[in-house]
């Protein structure tokens, strides 16, 4: 699936009830686009595991972490969510995400900011990083 440009007044909150068009957009340039698979995969990982805090969703190729790289990422590419999470909550977000599709796991459970990366990334995506994968920061 393609990415979709989002805005305030397009958003599908009856699809995504869960999430709001403003925590998924690019912090830096406010666009928001998605991979509309990623939305219903994340979704449907919130009704199982409940409350979810999205810290990064879509970065737009010229956000600074997105430009600091050698090229952009997955966020990027509209198909990575990093969600805000630790502990049991860690383990039920990451084994539910992995039964509903995810295939990237970025795993950061030391300090006071610890998340998950979850992506979507597959085969068919020009991306340097084979999928499924999982890896720590």
């Amino acid at each position: 699936m393609t990415m979709t440009r989002f805005t305030e007044a397009t958003w599908p909150a009856g699809r995504w009830p869960n999430f709001s068009f403003s925590e998924l957009a690019c912090r830096e340039t406010g666009e928001c686009l998605l991979d509309e698979t990623l939305m219903d995969c994340l979704q449907r990982v919130r009704v199982q595991v409940g409350p979810l805090t999205v810290t990064s969703g879509y970065r737009s190729p010229q956000h600074s972490v997105e430009v600091a790289k050698l090229r952009p990422g997955s966020h990027a590419m509209g198909k990575a969510v990093d969600i805000a999470c630790a502990g049991r909550k860690a383990y039920e977000v990451l084994a539910t995400a992995i039964e509903e599709g995810f295939t990237g796991f970025g795993v950061d459970q030391k300090g006071e900011k610890r998340f998950l990366h979850l992506d979507i990334i597959t085969d068919e995506d020009d991306f340097p990083a084979a999928r499924p994968m999982i890896w720590s920061y």
